[in-house]
């Protein structure tokens, strides 16, 4: 289908309060007005033309994302152009600071650079389930398993070599036994593997190095038997590197190099730390529920021995209570499992600072999106922002969400932007003194995928300053959850960040 231009032909008249829209250079906007130049852009049925590698996806009616709630809500009313996330060259395009996890968000990573490449992705390290949970039992260490997966979903896929790299790192050895998984590492670190057809050698050979001393670092802990049924070969490649420079940041450096995921475009480790880090949940009845996949997903006994693929859909057994609050544990220097306070990671609280918009993924809450925000100094930063604060709600409720302090039932939007917003605060910190900023301050915009099953709950979000609410098209999964549709969301998000830049 022929798509229509912006290519004015005359000249266009501009009220004095009028600035360039930042989606769409040739069309202006005011508070309650469009000019658009004549006969070239069209305020009704836009199509909005967004790559997806050397596919293209049309959105045949009109603008993915309309105003849903309050008066701030109905007073940006912005609409792009066919041109308008392709007219703004991805590297130039605003600087985002995305805080999630390693699953839900996954969807979306990569249709971002659509709007920009100046992306910094800030995850935790306490995931604990699949092989992630071998290699720390083993060797000790962050879990490196949130952070492969958002940089494997990053990686470049715009030639065979990329592609061939890419799924050779994305490789899960076999389920079925330890000893099938043995067999299947073996021919991979010993470069005899089919995935290695169509990496260069300089490639292969990097690769492998790093392989290798990941193997190597297994036989040296002679006192640990180390399974690798259900192992990722990508996960291996991080331990490797972790270990061999002694640092995270540089392996995931290291891992950025070879999968060649884009300049300005950077995954950060919530903290810096070369220690075993656990996550512990406190319900509203005291219990205290250790480790991320028993708070989050907690898996049925395995039939056999060795790490299982974590199953992340559903909601599991129900909580015995409301989760209150999010910590973390270490038992380092120490005989005894302990709660810590580990400081933020420098660079993510300088990328916060410079940040253009602030932006809280879809995923689970506890687990995926409060770890990151429990940290001292996060909370104050962003407060300190008047960039944009976007929220991204989940379409379907998880075990995390499935109980509210506040109502019978299940949380509200409100409930979750609550949540959110104590994290920040550090409302239930037994360490230094928490803060008071309103919710406002940490949250801006939500944005809410169209059908979603949580409950809105608008009065309660009027109350606490949240007045853009903007709904977005959405899709359903292969278990029927509702998911926000990837280049719509990215539209969203788009026109929020543009609003605020005019």
């Amino acid at each position: 289908m022929k798509q229509r231009r912006c290519r004015p032909k005359n000249p266009v008249s501009i009220c004095p309060d009028t600035k360039a829209c930042f989606l769409c250079p040739r069309a202006f906007v005011t508070q309650q007005k469009r000019f658009f130049p004549k006969r070239d852009c069209r305020a009704t049925q836009l199509r909005c033309r967004i790559e997806e590698g050397d596919q293209l996806k049309e959105l045949e009616n009109g603008p993915p994302s309309k105003p849903m709630l309050g008066p701030e809500a109905s007073s940006i009313d912005i609409l792009a152009s066919q041109a308008s996330l392709s007219s703004v060259k991805a590297s130039e395009g605003p600087s985002l600071v995305v805080f999630s996890g390693g699953t839900a968000f996954n969807s979306v990573a990569g249709h971002l650079r659509q709007l920009t490449t100046r992306v910094t992705h800030v995850l935790p390290v306490s995931d604990d389930g699949g092989s992630t949970a071998e290699i720390v039992r083993v060797l000790g260490g962050p879990a490196v398993g949130d952070i492969r997966s958002r940089c494997l979903r990053l990686a470049d896929n715009t030639d065979s070599e990329a592609l061939a790299v890419r799924v050779l790192l994305a490789h899960r050895l076999s389920g079925e036994s330890a000893e099938a998984a043995k067999a299947d590492w073996y021919e991979v670190v010993e470069g005899d593997h089919a995935l290695w057809k169509g990496v260069s050698e300089p490639y292969k050979h990097t690769i492998r190095a790093f392989l290798v001393y990941f193997h190597t670092q297994i036989l040296r802990h002679s006192t640990e038997r180390f399974n690798f049924r259900n192992g990722s070969v990508g996960n291996f490649f991080f331990a490797g590197a972790r270990l061999f420079f002694r640092s995270l940041e540089a392996a995931i450096f290291l891992f950025s190099r070879v999968a060649r995921i884009p300049e300005g475009s950077l995954v950060l480790p919530a903290i810096c730390t070369e220690e075993r880090i656990t996550l512990g949940a406190e319900l509203a009845n005291s219990t205290v529920i250790r480790g991320q996949n028993e708070i989050s997903h907690p898996a049925a006994p395995a039939e056999s021995p060795g790490p299982i693929k974590v199953e992340k859909h559903g909601r599991g057994p129900p909580l015995a209570a409301p989760i209150r609050r999010i910590f973390y544990l270490s038992a380092e220097g120490t005989m005894r499992e302990h709660e810590v306070f580990p400081p933020p990671n420098p660079r993510l609280l300088q990328a916060v600072d410079a940040a253009d918009a602030i932006v809280y993924g879809m995923g689970s809450l506890y687990t995926s999106i409060c770890p990151s925000l429990i940290l001292t100094g996060v909370g104050e930063r962003i407060a300190a922002r008047s960039a944009p604060k976007i929220f991204l709600l989940n379409g379907s409720h998880d075990r995390e969400t499935s109980a509210s302090e506040t109502r019978a039932g299940t949380m509200s939007a409100a409930d979750v932007v609550s949540a959110v917003c104590d994290a920040l605060n550090r409302r239930h910190t037994k360490a230094g003194q928490p803060l008071e900023h309103a919710p406002s301050s940490y949250v801006t915009a939500l944005l809410v995928p169209a059908g979603g099953a949580i409950d809105l709950d608008g009065p309660a979000l009027e109350a606490m300053g949240i007045r853009q609410v903007l709904e977005v098209q959405s899709m359903r999964d292969g278990n029927g959850n509702c998911l926000f549709e990837p280049a719509a969301l990215v539209h969203a998000i788009g026109e929020v960040v543009g609003s605020h830049m005019l």
